[in-house]
């Protein structure tokens, strides 16, 4: 296990066949993406991400790319006879996926860092090293595919697996750089893939899913947020939609719209109140009935199209505006080539600025058109 700077090691192996770098997080999907590439004869090089290292230093042990996850994509590379880097990325990540975290939450907003490190690490930075190491493709184990058309365009669609597919956090990849990613797992199953993992004797092949922030030590990212930025804890006062003060909150920051639990309020009448609406610049939480979270509008800025080209007009789609919730039918009309309105036929809940919608092919829902950041609703 080495440290891998920018510059081309000198130490690899001589390219005699397409070589793909697979980034290892030490979990059963990437590893199996490195055997199942090492099987079908590319030259296989493993590596793994030294992410973050905390304010004191200390890496989250169990979490995606912490320390124990190195030791296991070490384990898995060994038994699979390929080489094993560790890339050192903690500057690049604070400074493009933790200050943006922070950042968002600072504006009232809510983020999605899983996106944002897919973005700006995996697609971007990895692929940039790669590159400069001679390598052919990048590979992550992530569950969707990429397939090229016909006429020469790359398509982003789900995986074959729906209770695990990832096509969402993929959006903002473009066809350049499809052109230069493998996606093995996208076609199985997560049993399928546990069961090749048990079969190739992969140490890995039973354990867990990654659940964490892997910068976030905690079940709680807002212990996270006071420790990084103490000045975020600021009350303010929690409003009814009428302007009516019914309590006191810990600081915008600290909250996302749709929540219930936590406000420390309630409401006379016994219904249930929900945070509708964060506003940062006045340090004012809006709280509100169950069908004030609805919304059936959203802005949507940064939208990346998947094929290069921005749509004419309006198209019509399924649109998911949070990793977990279903997919609704909507029209997206397009305000500029990185903005557009989505108008879904019914209400959706808790549509969040800061989080990402998606927009999916309607005739069979399979497809990735393109997406982006929610600024409005």
């Amino acid at each position: 296990m080495t440290d891998c700077p920018l510059s081309l090691p000198t130490f690899l192996p001589p390219k005699q066949k397409k070589r793909v770098m697979v980034a290892m997080s030490g979990g059963v999907d990437s590893s199996v993406t490195a055997a199942l590439l090492k099987e079908q004869g590319y030259e296989v090089i493993g590596v793994t991400f030294r992410l973050w290292a905390g304010n004191e230093g200390q890496e989250h042990a169990k979490a995606c790319c912490g320390i124990d996850s190195v030791e296991d994509a070490r384990r898995v590379a060994n038994k699979l006879g390929i080489p094993h880097f560790v890339f050192n990325m903690t500057d690049f990540f604070s400074k493009t996926v933790v200050e943006n975290f922070v950042n968002e939450y600072a504006r009232g907003r809510t983020p999605n860092p899983c996106v944002r490190c897919n973005e700006f690490i995996k697609y971007r930075l990895f692929l940039q090293r790669a590159e400069a190491l001679d390598a052919d493709y990048i590979a992550t184990g992530h569950y969707a595919r990429i397939v090229k058309s016909d006429d020469g365009r790359y398509r982003l669609l789900k995986a074959v697996d729906k209770n695990k597919d990832q096509s969402y956090v993929l959006y903002m990849l473009t066809q350049s750089v499809m052109a230069k990613i493998l996606l093995p797992v996208g076609n199985l199953t997560k049993p399928q893939v546990r069961e090749i993992a048990k079969q190739m004797g992969l140490p890995v092949y039973s354990k867990p899913d990654s659940q964490e922030i892997c910068f976030v030590d905690t079940d709680d990212y807002r212990e996270f947020l006071k420790k990084v930025r103490p000045d975020l804890v600021k009350m303010g006062p929690i409003v009814t939609e009428d302007g009516k003060v019914i309590g006191t909150h810990m600081g915008v920051a600290f909250y996302t719209v749709g929540q219930r639990h936590g406000l420390g309020i309630s409401n006379p009448s016994g219904e249930p109140l929900y945070v509708v609406r964060i506003d940062a610049e006045t340090n004012i939480l809006v709280v509100g009935r169950r069908d004030s979270v609805l919304t059936k509008e959203a802005i949507v800025e940064a939208v990346n199209w998947v094929s290069g080209e921005v749509p004419n007009g309006r198209i019509r789609a399924k649109v998911k505006h949070r990793y977990k919730s279903p997919e609704g039918l909507a029209w997206v009309e397009i305000i500029d080539e990185k903005k557009v309105r989505v108008i879904w036929d019914e209400p959706q809940w808790a549509v969040t600025p800061g989080q990402i919608a998606v927009f999916y092919d309607l005739e069979t829902g399979e497809e990735v058109l393109g997406g982006g950041t929610i600024c409005k609703r």
